[in-house]
C-alpha cells in the first residue's frame, strides 16, 4: 500500500469508484468493490487475495462464506482466533484487527444496511508490520471507499425494500425471479452439473388479517405485519429472497437440494407462526401456496400457480400449506394455462 499514487493509478481508482455507483445486483457490486480495493491495496507479501468479503451463513454455528476476486467459498474453515475476530466484527459492528502468527495483519471492516445491521465484513491484508502502525492515510482512504460503498448500497436497498417490513418490495420481484430462471437455464445446459437446485415460489397470506385491523386498529395491524416479516427472516436463509407484495401478502423464493425439502421448510414456518403469540392480538395463523419454478416459466405464471394453491388452502380450512403441482396431480385443481393475460381453453 503505497503512500503515493501516480496520476494513472489515481485515475484508474477513481474510474472504478465511479463504476461502483453505476449499480447492479449485490454480487456484481461486491466484485466491483473487490476490484477497487485490490487495486488500491496491491499484492501484500505475495498474497494475491489481499481483499475478501465474508457473509454470515449460520449465526449459531458461526459459518461464513468468503468472496475474493478469484473464488467464492461457502462454509469455509477458519482458525478459532480468526473465526472469533470475524464474528466479533459481525456482532459488534466495529472495525477489528486479527494478527495471525508469522503472517500479515488482517483488518476487518463491517458493512451495514439501512437498519444498521452488519450484512458483510470486508477483510484486508495489511503490510507485515506491528499492529496499529498501518499507514494512516491509506487506512483513511480505505474507510472512505467502504463508506461510499455502504451508503450507495443503503440507497439501493432503500429503493428496493418495503418501508414497513424491510423485505424486498414488489417492483424488485421480476428482476430477482428472472435472474434465478436465467441461472437455471445456464445450469440446465450443463447436464453434467449435479449441483443444480430445485427452486420454488411460495405466497403467504395471514389468515383473517382484516379482523386484526377491525378489532385492534391499523397500528396494531402494522405491528403484526412487522413481526410476521421478522419471523420470516428468522426462519429462512439470507439467500432466500423474501418480498412483501402489499397488505398481508408475502412471497418467498427458495432453493432446495431435494424436491421434498420445500414442504418441510414451509410447514415448519407455518407451525412456528401458529405457536407465536402476538402482543395484544394473540395467535395468528398463515396459509401458503407454492409451486416449482421451471426454467421456461415467467413471473406471472409462477404467481398465478402459487396463488391458485394459496386460495385452495384458504378455502379448505386455512392454516395450511398447499402445493400447486400436487393439487393438479390429485385432480383437486386444473392446470392453469395462460399466455400473457389470455386464458386458453
Amino acid at each position: 500500500m503505497s503512500n503515493t499514487l501516480t496520476t494513472a493509478e489515481t485515475n484508474t481508482l477513481l474510474s472504478k469508484l465511479v463504476a461502483l455507483t453505476h449499480g447492479g445486483d449485490e454480487v456484481s457490486l461486491e466484485m466491483k468493490l473487490l476490484g477497487l480495493l485490490s487495486d488500491f491495496v496491491g499484492p501484500i507479501n505475495n498474497h494475491e487475495n489481499a481483499v475478501a468479503i465474508y457473509h454470515l451463513i449460520h449465526l449459531e454455528k458461526q459459518r461464513f462464506s468468503r468472496h475474493t476476486q478469484q473464488q467464492h467459498e461457502t462454509n469455509i474453515q477458519l482458525t478459532k482466533a480468526h473465526q472469533q475476530a470475524v464474528m466479533h466484527c459481525f456482532t459488534e459492528g466495529v472495525v477489528g484487527l486479527y494478527q495471525p502468527a508469522n503472517a500479515p495483519h488482517l483488518k476487518l471492516y463491517p458493512i451495514k444496511d439501512f437498519a444498521e445491521k452488519v450484512v458483510s465484513v470486508v477483510e484486508i491484508t495489511m503490510p507485515n508490520q506491528e499492529a496499529g502502525s498501518v499507514d494512516a492515510k491509506a487506512d483513511t482512504a480505505i474507510g472512505m471507499m467502504l463508506e461510499i460503498y455502504q451508503n450507495f448500497t443503503k440507497l439501493m436497498n432503500d429503493n428496493e425494500c418495503d418501508t414497513l417490513t424491510g423485505l424486498l418490495n414488489r417492483k424488485t420481484f421480476d428482476s430477482k425471479i428472472n435472474k434465478i430462471i436465467t441461472q437455471m437455464r445456464t445450469v440446465a445446459k450443463r447436464k453434467e452439473d449435479k449441483s443444480a437446485q430445485f427452486y420454488y415460489l411460495a405466497i403467504f397470506d395471514i389468515d383473517h388479517f382484516k379482523r386484526v385491523n377491525d378489532n385492534f386498529g391499523h397500528l396494531i395491524g402494522d405491528e403484526v405485519l412487522l413481526m410476521f416479516s421478522q419471523l420470516m427472516k428468522q426462519s429462512f436463509r439470507d439467500s432466500d429472497p423474501l418480498f412483501r407484495f402489499g397488505g398481508e401478502e408475502f412471497v418467498g423464493v427458495f432453493g432446495c437440494n431435494h424436491v421434498n425439502d420445500i414442504n418441510t421448510i414451509l410447514e415448519r414456518f407455518r407451525n412456528k407462526m401458529a405457536q407465536f403469540v402476538f402482543p395484544q392480538v394473540g395467535k395468528v395463523t398463515v396459509s401458503a401456496g407454492y409451486t416449482e419454478i421451471q426454467d421456461f416459466d415467467n413471473s406471472s405464471q409462477l404467481i398465478d400457480r402459487a396463488d391458485s394453491a394459496l386460495y385452495f388452502a384458504k378455502n379448505h380450512g386455512r392454516n395450511q400449506v398447499a402445493c400447486y403441482e400436487h393439487l393438479v396431480a390429485t385432480g383437486e385443481l386444473q392446470v392453469n394455462k395462460k399466455e400473457g393475460d389470455i386464458e386458453l381453453f
